[in-house]
Parts: structure tokens; C-alpha cells; sequence
């Protein structure tokens, strides 16, 4: 709690100040709780209970705000210094913040550097730091003091050992936490070794932090350290217990009693090829019934896995903690043990196994006409990979052709399952789903567990058949449990906002392209966007920045549909054995349509906002999880490449600096603003550029550059670049940039050119005293007003 400022001076009746004065009070404070404001007032007996009568009433009045579990503050502000969450990026990749423990009146802030000018790694999403809040020209900034532990006094590093002591470096590349090993507790350790370290509590607030070792987790140069570092980091739970164990193992196949032979239909698996676990398979075939001519059925068997995973049991707590599987490029981390996801949950060809399928008919013109649930036992016909039954369908004449698996199946599997995925398709360009293009990178790793090769990841038709028959599947799952009254969780995903349409249309105007703010955003919009830019120099940051302007999915009870899909309606259920979301859904079938004792719980139901809420926290983990650990290996895969010169694109504009992604391997690294020359370089947040204050000249998002690779850490997964490529010419339109002298930025009595490295971020403020500051002209952020030059 920040200690509150002196009573205000000015009349006071009985001590009990008067609500406009208990606002003020607040207002200079930024933030108190009930005790300060009564010792602040001199308070005591019945003046502190009408004082709680009227914290109450200002907030019903939506004039207060909770801060923390006790304090408060005038509602819409925050308090002088606070702990934040990093929980938005923009399209520039600028970062914003919002406080830990806060009521939602609480507004979020851009995140600035500190003022020293030090450089190194900007913070990243989900990080939790210590902020001083400011009120800014364009509302309120948040300024960096330290990166802080999110409530974890763990600390996961390698050992470094040298003659007179052992220290413990953080693989965090944001954090500068040391901590140095006592030599008695050193001995066993070795340079290079991955620890999991803890602070040890000293009565002393200055000097190197002394520490313990509390686990030995591997070795720095073991290939398979990134997952290793990133699963530590992230808290994600490895292995199970032995009662999961044993309640595997302990799982029977279910008979026919109570479920439907399904075991003639000819399903196929269709899934990557590396893949361990089956948990859906698909097949089609014409319609017969003369009242849907030129229509088809297509059937979608997934994995029953409620049968196995009851709810109370210990696989079902577990799975629950879990979330959800967590897949790294050597690895996956289950949410359920082997002998259920690649055992009884896995659909594998030629072996009976319990399914929750769906039989959906189509018209000619790929509408879903109707849809029936089956509780049945299965039996896949065919393992395909996608690229096998692409290449089958591509045919010899495309590059392609069939094997001993795909060659039997052709007519009577594979191109019925092309020729209804064809009809589906006249459906889905109806409902236009937002049709943004990632150019995903594949890490492929060496028979000695290095990395082989980084790849960009194809995407097949056979990818794109697969994808819209789930989702047609979780459609599917949401409207029948909707139909029946029982509860659910739903996938949902909300519309821009107006602030994220906003910026996408002012980054537009950068590269000649119109986008009217007026318009609502509709997926078709987006679509026509993608479509005009998307043979054209902008096409790689356009889809970006469609994609950074989209909000992100999660999971939920109360239904708002799913805008990138265009979904009034959609729920996950193709998935069980790697999501528990999926599992839920489910369970709901089964008791909606009553298939068996297994299905939801009405205590299930009571926690579904909990359930939501969690799944949703842990396929976050996951996905940061997964992200840290490509970070590590490309780094890893180019710290031979020090040196090199490597072709790129500007995909972030910041304070920080530039972020560049590399052609050749996808890979994201830093130019340091610090580094880009002698001049200021500041951040035009509307022409998503870094500007240089004396030239005007500029590094614009979207930018093709050339840049030289001066670090890679494959500890810490950092890239830092050097830029190559000159900066653009002043844009002639944009208004010449005003600056003053920078006296703290030169030599001594404010005289001489400005220090090396002036162009740091966390610079001079815009004055607004009435002498020529105020905001400056352009949107540029940091500069004074003066003399033209």
C-alpha cells in the first residue's frame, strides 16, 4: 500500500470530510485503504463507520474502485506505483498493462521504458512487473521499475562456476536476478548444469542474493533443454501419479452393450506423421434420400474418452489440473497417460474402439442440414498421413500419386471424402470465416536430438478437409446441447474493438490502403483485405496485423459466438484426449441425449465458470510454453550463424526498438532503438514508425530490411540484431518534427551534439507549461516543441 500524502489543507466539518474532499483526497493520494483515510482524517468510533458508509456509497456511485484486496482509488485511475500484469500487445507490438488486483474500472496503460535509457529484452505477454503510473498526453503510461517473479520464488538457471565462486543465471532473458551458490553447497554442481534455484531470505537489501539448489534438471547443452527450460518455467505438469497410473492401466475396452455397431462404417485417420495419438476419424458418402439430390452425409468418430475418464476419479482430477496436452518439437506433455491417449483413446486402424461419432447431411449447396449423435464402437479402416492422402488425390500427373495404403480406398473412401469436403466448401465461403495466412515454421530434430532443419509447415487441402469437418462437428455439439437445455462451454471469440480497428486503419493509411472506421468489422471485410494485399509486397505484415488486431479466444458458459469462424454457435468436441474443455462437451452430450451414467455432473454444471476459466489459463500456459521453447531452438539453430547477414521484415515498431522476423527460418529478434545511429529515434505510434528526430527519416512496420545476427542465446532464446539497411527517406506529407534541447543528453551546460546512444527509449517528456510544449505535432511521442531546424 502507498503511503497517502498529509491531509489536505482547506475546512473540514467534525473531521468527517465531505465526499468531494474524501475524492480529492484520493485523487492526490492515488490510492488508500480505510485506514489510511481514517488516521489521514483523524477518525475514530462512529466517524469510521460512516466513513465505511461512504466508500460504499461512492463506489455504488461508480465514483470509487478497488485497488488490491483493501484499498481504493478514484474510479478510471490508478495509483503512483503498482504491480501489473503485460496483458495486450497492439499492431505495433507496444505492450499494455493492467493491475494485478483491481476492479474492472481500472484502466489498462501503455508500457513505457524506464527513464535511465538502459537497454535489453522488452518485456513479454503475461510477464508481472513493478510500474510507477504516470498520466500521459494520450492517457496513462506505465514505466518499467523491474521485472518481477509472478508469485514464484523460483528461479530456473544455469550454473556458471568459476575459481572464487558459483552463481546461478536466470534462462529469463528479462530478468537479472543473480544468485550465488555458498561453496559447501556448490560442490556437486556443474558448469552448464539447469537448476532450479531459490532465493534465501537476508537481512540484507544490498549485494549479490545468495541462493539454493533445489533440483538438478538437466544440462545446458542437452538438445533437449528448450522444452525442458520452458516446462520448468512455465509450471507445466509433467508425468502423473501413481494412482493415475494404476486407473489407466486398471481401463477396459467397452463392449457393445448400451453403444451402436459402427464398426462397417469405413472411417480413416487422417493426422500428421509423427502423430502418437488418433482421436478423430472421418468418412463420407453420397446422400441417397432423393430429397437431398447432389447432398451428402459425413460422419465425424472421435474418441470416446469420457468412458475411461469418469468424473471423481483421480484421472479426472488430473486431467482437469492439466488442462490440456502442451506438444514442443521433441516432446509432448499429455494430459492423459499412454495407455489412454495412445492406447484405448486412440483410434488406431484395425482395432475396436468406443466413439462418440456424429452424422451430419449436407445439401448440394454445403449447408448442414441436420445432425444425429452416436455412442458406438468403431473400427478405423485406414492410418493416413495428410501428405499421403494428398499426394493420392493430387494424383501422378500433380507430383503425386498412391501407395499400398491410400490405393484400395480411392473410390470408396478418399474421393467421396474430397467431393462432400468440395460441397462443404460452398457453405463455408458463404459464411466467409476470417481467412488470415500464418507462415508457420516446423522444427525438425536429428536422430541425436538436435535440430535438423527449420522448415516452413505446408498447408494441403487434406489439412483444410480435416479442419472444417471438426468444426462442422463442434458445431454440431453446441446446437444439440443448446436444443436440450444443458449447460456447456463454449469456444468463443469476441469482435474487434473499436480501439484495435482504430489502429489496423491507421496503420492501412501507412501503405495506400482504405479501411472506413465507420464500417463494423465483419469477417468479409477482413477477407476483402487479405484478398487485395495478398500477392503484394505488404501481404506478410497485412496478415499480421489482421491477426494482432483480432482478440483472443477462450473458453466460456455464456455464449457471444465466434467471430473468426463466424459462428453464432461453437463448442470443442473433437478433441478429448488432449483438452479437457472437449471432455466436458462430452459429457454433456452424454447426459443431454442420455447415453450413459458417465455424462455431466450437476456438480460439473455448478463449476463450469471455474472449469472455463481454468482451461482457459492453462491452454495459455501451454501456448507460451510451446512458444519459449521454438524461441530457444531457433537460437539454438543459429548460434553457429553469429555473424551472418540475413534477410527480414519489420514486424514490430516500439519504444524498445525494432522487432524483425527472419525470412529463411521465421525467427524474431531485436534492433535495440539504441543501436539504429546518433540521432533520437522516437515512436509515431499512427505511422507505426521509429522516426529520427533531426532527419524525419524512417523504420516502418512491414519494412523488408536487411539485418546482421550479433547475439543468439539458446539459454535464453534471444536474438539480437544489428540493422543493415538505411532508413526510409522523410515522408514529405507528415509535419516536420519539432525538438528542443536535451540538456540531461548533452555534455556539460547543455552544449554539443547529443551522447551516443541519445536515442534510447524512456526520453524527455513533451512539455505542456505554456512555453511552445503541449502534444506535438504528428503523433510523435517523446519530443519537445522548439525551434524548426
Amino acid at each position: 500500500m502507498v503511503k497517502p500524502p498529509r491531509r489536505p489543507s482547506g475546512p473540514s466539518t467534525g473531521g468527517l470530510p465531505d465526499k468531494e474532499t474524501l475524492l480529492r483526497f484520493l485523487r492526490e493520494a492515488g490510492e488508500a485503504d480505510k485506514s489510511d483515510l481514517a488516521r489521514a482524517f483523524g477518525l475514530k468510533g462512529a466517524e469510521r463507520r460512516a466513513l465505511r458508509e461512504m466508500l460504499r456509497e461512492l463506489e455504488a456511485e461508480g465514483k470509487l474502485g478497488k485497488r488490491g484486496r483493501k484499498g481504493f482509488s478514484e474510479a478510471g485511475s490508478l495509483p503512483p506505483v503498482g504491480v501489473v500484469d503485460v496483458v495486450e500487445k497492439d499492431i505495433d507490438g507496444e505492450m499494455y498493462v493492467r493491475l494485478v488486483e483491481a476492479a474492472a474500472d481500472a484502466p489498462r496503460a501503455i508500457l513505457i521504458p524506464d527513464k535511465s535509457g538502459k537497454t535489453g529484452p522488452a518485456p513479454g505477454m503475461g510477464d508481472r512487473l513493478l510500474v510507477k503510473f504516470e498520466r500521459g498526453n494520450e492517457g496513462w503510461e506505465a514505466r518499467v521499475v523491474k521485472k518481477l517473479d509472478a508469485g514464484n520464488s523460483r528461479i530456473l538457471g544455469v550454473i556458471r562456476k568459476s575459481n572464487r565462486e558459483t552463481r546461478v543465471e536466470p534462462v529469463d532473458r528479462r530478468s537479472k536476478d543473480l544468485l550465488f551458490i555458498p561453496p559447501l553447497l556448490a560442490e556437486d554442481l556443474r558448469d552448464g548444469d539447469l537448476v532450479l534455484a531459490a532465493a534465501e531470505k537476508s537481512e540484507h537489501r544490498h549485494g549479490p542474493k545468495r541462493g539454493k539448489i533445489l533440483e538438478v534438471i538437466g544440462k545446458e547443452d542437452d538438445p533437449r533443454a528448450a522444452s525442458l527450460i520452458a516446462i520448468y518455467a512455465h509450471g507445466v505438469p509433467t508425468g502423473f501419479s501413481e494412482a493415475v497410473e494404476k486407473e489407466a492401466e486398471n481401463q477396459d475396452l467397452p463392449t457393445l452393450k448400451g453403444r451402436d455397431d459402427l464398426r462397417d462404417i469405413p472411417f480413416v485417420t487422417i493426422d500428421p506423421a509423427d502423430a502418437r495419438d488418433h482421436d478423430d476419424a472421418v468418412f463420407a458418402q453420397r446422400d441417397e434420400d432423393e430429397k437431398n439430390p447432389g447432398g451428402w452425409i459425413v460422419w465425424v468418430a472421435i474418441a470416446d474418452v469420457a468412458a475411461y475418464v469418469r468424473p471423481g476419479t483421480a484421472l479426472d482430477r488430473e486431467a482437469r489440473a492439466k488442462g490440456n496436452s502442451t506438444y514442443f518439437p521433441d516432446r509432448v506433455e499429455p494430459m492423459l497417460p499412454e495407455r489412454l491417449s495412445n492406447g484405448l483413446c486412440s483410434l488406431k486402424e484395425g482395432e475396436n474402439r468406443a466413439t462418440l461419432a456424429v452424422r451430419m447431411v449436407f445439401d448440394k449447396e454445403g449447408k448442414k442440414t441436420g445432425h444425429k449423435f452416436h455412442r458406438g464402437l468403431m473400427r478405423s479402416h485406414a492410418k493416413l498421413s495428410y501428405e499421403q492422402a494428398q499426394a493420392a488425390i493430387d494424383g501422378v500427373e500433380n507430383g503425386g500419386g498412391t501407395d499400398d495404403a491410400t490405393g484400395p480406398i480411392m473410390d470408396t473412401i478418399l474421393y467421396p471424402l474430397w467431393n462432400a469436403y468440395h460441397t462443404m466448401l460452398k457453405g463455408r465461403e458463404k459464411r466467409s470465416p476470417l481467412q488470415i495466412e500464418s507462415a508457420e515454421r516446423r522444427i525438425l530434430m536429428g536422430k541425436d536430438g538436435g535440430i535438423a532443419a527449420i522448415v516452413p509447415r505446408k498447408s494441403l487441402e487434406a489439412h483444410r478437409l480435416i479442419e472444417e469437418m471438426m468444426i462442422q462437428a463442434n458445431v454440431c455439439a453446441a446446437e444439440t446441447l443448446e436444443q436440450k437445455k444443458v449447460p456447456l462451454i463454449y469456444r468463443v471469440h469476441e469482435a474487434p474493438s473499436q480501439e484495435k480497428i482504430f489502429n489496423l486503419a491507421d496503420f492501412l493509411t501507412t501503405i495506400a490502403m482504405p479501411w472506413n472506421k465507420g464500417e463494423p468489422a465483419t469477417t468479409k471485410r477482413f477477407n476483402k483485405l487479405l484478398d487485395q494485399t495478398r500477392d503484394g509486397p505488404h501481404a506478410d505484415v497485412v496478415n499480421e496485423v489482421v491477426l494482432r488486431s483480432q482478440m483472443q479466444a477462450v473458453y466460456s458458459p455464456d455464449n457471444v459466438g465466434h467471430f473468426g469462424l463466424h459462428l453464432d454457435r461453437y463448442a470443442h468436441f473433437t478433441s478429448p484426449i488432449r483438452r479437457y474443455s472437449d471432455l466436458i462437451v462430452h459429457r454433456g452430450l452424454i447426459r443431454a441425449l442420455k447415453l450413459g451414467s458417465d455424462g455431466l455432473t450437476d456438480k460439473e454444471i455448478a463449476e463450469l465458470q471455474a472449469i472455463a476459466e481454468q482451461v482457459t489459463q492453462t491452454e495459455r500456459r501451454s501456448m507460451a510454453a510451446e512458444r519459449d521453447a521454438m524461441d530457444r531452438y531457433v537460437a539454438a539453430f543459429l548460434e553457429d550463424r553469429v555473424g551472418a547477414t540475413f534477410d527480414g521484415r519489420i514486424t514490430g515498431v516500439t519504444r524498445f526498438g525494432l522487432f524483425v522476423r527472419l525470412e529463411e527460418t521465421g525467427a524474431d529478434g531485436l534492433v535495440p532503438v539504441s543501436s539504429l545511429g546518433d540521432e533520437y529515434f522516437t515512436h509515431d505510434d499512427r505511422a507505426h514508425a521509429l522516426v529520427g528526430e533531426r532527419s524525419g527519416q524512417r523504420y516502418t512496420l512491414g519494412r523488408a530490411v536487411q539485418v546482421k545476427l550479433k547475439e543468439a542465446t539458446p539459454v535464453t532464446g534471444g536474438l539480437l540484431f544489428e540493422m543493415l539497411s538505411d532508413p526510409e527517406p522523410r515522408d514529405p506529407n507528415a509535419p516536420r518534427p519539432r525538438y528542443g534541447v536535451r540538456a540531461r543528453d548533452r555534455g556539460p551546460g547543455g552544449n554539443g551534439p547529443p551522447k551516443r546512444g541519445s536515442g534510447r527509449p524512456g526520453g524527455p517528456k513533451p512539455r505542456n507549461d505554456g512555453r511552445g510544449g503541449g502534444k506535438p505535432s504528428g503523433g510523435l511521442k517523446g519530443v519537445r516543441k522548439g525551434k524548426r531546424k
